[in-house]
């Protein structure tokens, strides 16, 4: 029953911001499960660096990206078909973009920007990648689109980061309108909604392994996720273990949403 149950041999992924942070720790374990993975980032030589890095593990590969407008969405999606072909299994909508600021100066600027990367470019990519997310899928195996939400679109964090969280509740709410829509196409959307992990966003938290206490006890597991715990979730979502679910919000965050 469970021989190959998490496999991905096979299978192509691609990864958004794959290149650092938690989308290097979702590229990482998508390799380790088998599948290729391309990844991008802003910033070439970053992009390439840890393509090179990750190069032990399986096949990965940079196709540097600033997602900042729909066009480098939609170019995006041509050079991935250049570059690996007609065949989409698995797409994470990784990169993202956040603004803090107290309520009294939050610029009207923060707005466009966060909302571009974080919600409009995934739909511009999933709309540009049908045709290969299409030729992926079947009934029993679906491809799969797991878009990268934040338990700040879902639960008052206090952050201080209006327009993020606004930009994370908009993705869950699409990642539910598209996975009603592309059912029938054999394509599962699902959101993950990522607690506080060890990445740049959450440095101001951390004084290199030590936390912020106050941040600790905000949590009911008391401690940051790790590495193989995001990787794991998507990993488990791409793979057939995973193939009967669409349309779910999944919060990865040592119990924030789900005990509060």
């Amino acid at each position: 029953m469970s021989s190959g149950l998490f496999d991905l041999t096979g299978k192509n992924a691609l990864v958004t911001g794959g290149a650092q942070g938690l989308g290097r720790m979702i590229a990482e374990g998508l390799l380790r499960a088998g599948a290729t993975v391309v990844i991008t980032s802003r910033k070439t030589d970053i992009c390439e660096a840890a393509a090179s890095d990750m190069a032990p593990l399986g096949k990965c590969i940079a196709l540097p990206a600033d997602l900042s407008t729909p066009a480098a969405a939609v170019d995006l999606a041509q050079r991935y078909r250049d570059t690996v072909g007609d065949a989409l299994h698995i797409l994470v909508n990784n990169a993202g973009k956040t603004w803090g600021g107290t309520i009294d100066t939050f610029p009207d600027k923060a707005w466009p920007s966060v909302m571009m990367v974080n919600v409009q470019t995934p739909f511009t990519l999933v709309r540009e990648l049908l045709t290969e997310l299409a030729a992926a899928g079947t009934p029993d195996d679906p491809a799969r689109v797991i878009n990268i939400g934040s338990i700040a679109g879902a639960t008052t964090a206090k952050l201080s980061a209006y327009s993020y969280a606004a930009s994370k509740a908009a993705v869950h709410m699409l990642s539910r309108d598209l996975a009603g829509d592309l059912a029938d196409r054999n394509i599962n959307v699902n959101a993950v909604l990522p607690g506080f992990f060890p990445t740049s966003m959450t440095a101001h938290m951390r004084d290199h392994e030590a936390v912020d206490t106050a941040l600790l006890d905000k949590i009911p597991m008391h401690r940051m996720g790790r590495a193989d715990e995001i990787a794991g979730t998507v990993v488990f979502l791409s793979s057939r273990a995973g193939a009967y679910i669409t349309g779910a919000e999944i919060p990865v965050d040592g119990g924030i949403v789900g005990c509060s």
